[in-house]
């Protein structure tokens, strides 16, 4: 049992679906303009990408979490591997072939980050072992940032499910959601979720220290403000994702919307505070 925003709920059982990469975080002074040198400074190397930062989010609020997601074959998903279950994740990986995706991420003076990708990202399908469809049934609530059809309809057995445009070859093919959700200051995750038209619930739009806004399949709509960030801020990566996951955990502990969007904005808010994506996320004992 904890307490959300006044309201005892129970734990909910939460897992994940989506794409993790190698990152290499640097701090510069500002984003190098055309021709410039630019020297970094803070460098250190996490796995990161949507699937991971939302499912080590939802293992400090839920005190565990599944993340079910595709690694290369190579040393980079070694490490991802590793350093998850490091932070408190059950990892279920496909081995591909292809190299793991890297990533580099600037982060300057204002905390804002910006990302360069290498190589393709890998994506978690279904399979054939009933394990993972079984996982997922079982499952309170999901947050799914990449995979293909059959991974999105084996996530469609959770009670609440709710995806990233991102996870763009996924949707479109009339799969429920119960909320979509993105950022309103992306255009290419604006776009993305045009796939997706009619097959929400609920429609979610962050705007940062705007707060954000929220469209129900009715036409219902309303905001919610942004949280107080419990100190300076340091670093925006991983923001949006602790953000969604905070949303995923309050929606399948049954709190309501209101309280689940305040309880996701703490969740960004805090991780706006912390040096990458983990040194500050929101946990069970603040709540």
């Amino acid at each position: 049992m904890c307490e959300t925003a006044g309201v005892r709920v129970h734990q909910p059982n939460m897992a994940v679906v989506g794409h993790v990469e190698w990152v290499q975080f640097a701090r510069v002074e500002h984003v190098p303009r055309a021709g410039e040198v630019v020297h970094a400074q803070d460098v250190f190397e996490e796995p990161a990408g949507g699937g991971a930062v939302a499912s080590v989010q939802l293992a400090r609020l839920a005190g565990g979490c599944v993340l079910y997601t595709a690694l290369g074959d190579d040393e980079d998903g070694q490490r991802a591997l590793a350093r998850l279950r490091e932070l408190g994740v059950e990892v279920h990986a496909s081995l591909c072939a292809a190299p793991t995706r890297r990533a580099v991420t600037l982060v300057d003076r204002a905390g804002e980050r910006t990302i360069t990708t290498f190589g393709a990202r890998l994506e978690p399908t279904a399979g054939a072992e009933g394990e993972s469809t079984g996982a997922l049934a079982r499952a309170d609530g999901v947050y799914f940032t990449a995979g293909d059809v059959a991974a999105l309809r084996a996530a469609r057995r959770a009670r609440v499910l709710l995806a990233s445009p991102r996870a763009r070859h996924a949707l479109g093919h009339g799969i429920e959601l119960d909320a979509l959700v993105l950022s309103g200051e992306d255009r290419i995750e604006r776009e993305a979720a045009a796939r997706a038209e009619g097959e929400a619930e609920l429609e979610v739009w962050t705007e940062g220290a705007r707060g954000g806004s929220y469209r129900r399949r009715d036409g219902e709509r309303g905001r919610w403000s942004a949280a107080r960030p419990p100190g300076e801020a340091v670093d925006s990566y991983g923001c949006g994702d602790s953000f969604a996951a905070g949303l995923t955990y309050g929606l399948a502990a049954g709190i309501g919307l209101e309280p689940a969007l305040a309880l996701a904005a703490r969740c960004g808010a805090v991780c706006l505070t912390g040096r990458g994506p983990y040194e500050r996320q929101l946990r069970a004992a603040d709540l």
